[in-house]
């Protein structure tokens, strides 16, 4: 790929922002030699202003979501993409979410570039089930464990039950609840549906991947080791 067209890729501007930069000399190779737009070089012997590209294609990373913001690119308001490097949100391949948390929601959420890895992520095929920790306006009944676990609550306005899910009781008020589909807004419609509202949602696992140390706000690029860790589902 010519390095144009590659730069333009990875965001760094329009085509012709791209073959300005050129001309200005802001590319160069790791020793500090001025590249052309017709040479050809390994993508990590790039620089631009003296700084490594960014990723290639190929990318995924994690993200601490906080609440507030909107896994969207065109939403009013603060997005999930504020919180990353601007360039990532020009990418193109676009750099999707996999999957939503909603503005309300924080914790856990990958996003990729790569179009199969998403599609394999959110399918039912990979059994990659997600953990919330939630916190309740009301006092748990004590019956909520067992309903989530019988494959027969029905959501509102949904014809086909839930499948089994499993609630972890940690408080009277708080519990973590593990989900192995992905409906609408599910965590928070289950327990309204057993007369309940849902105050705080945090995701702190998909699959076999958790969020770690990673602060509010914070990501992290993850590897080929990371994706296995992901898929590592008993």
């Amino acid at each position: 790929m010519k390095l144009v067209k590659l730069l333009a890729n990875l965001g760094y501007g329009s085509r012709k922002q791209v073959q300005l930069m050129f001309r200005e000399g802001r590319v160069t190779d790791a020793d500090g030699e001025v590249l052309y737009a017709d040479d050809l070089l390994a993508h990590e012997a790039i620089r631009v202003d003296g700084e490594p590209l960014d990723p290639p294609h190929g990318l995924t990373l994690l993200l601490h979501k906080p609440r507030g913001y909107t896994c969207s690119t065109k939403d009013k308001g603060r997005l999930i993409y504020d919180l990353l490097p601007p360039r990532y949100r020009e990418r193109s391949p676009l750099l999707s979410s996999v999957g939503r948390l909603d503005r309300d929601t924080s914790g856990m959420l990958l996003m990729t570039d790569d179009g199969a890895l998403l599609h394999r992520i959110v399918s039912p095929k990979s059994r990659l089930d997600k953990a919330y920790e939630v916190t309740l306006a009301e006092d748990l009944r004590g019956d909520e464990t067992a309903r989530f676990a019988s494959g027969t609550l029905l959501l509102e306005s949904d014809d086909k039950p839930l499948l089994p899910a499993e609630l972890l009781v940690q408080s009277p008020r708080q519990a973590q609840l593990v989900l192995h589909e992905g409906r609408y807004h599910q965590a928070r419609r289950m327990f309204a549906a057993v007369g309940n509202h849902v105050q705080a949602l945090h995701r702190s696992r998909i699959g076999g991947l958790s969020l770690g140390d990673l602060g509010e706000g914070q990501w992290r690029t993850l590897d080929a080791g990371d994706l296995d860790t992901l898929f590592n589902v008993p």
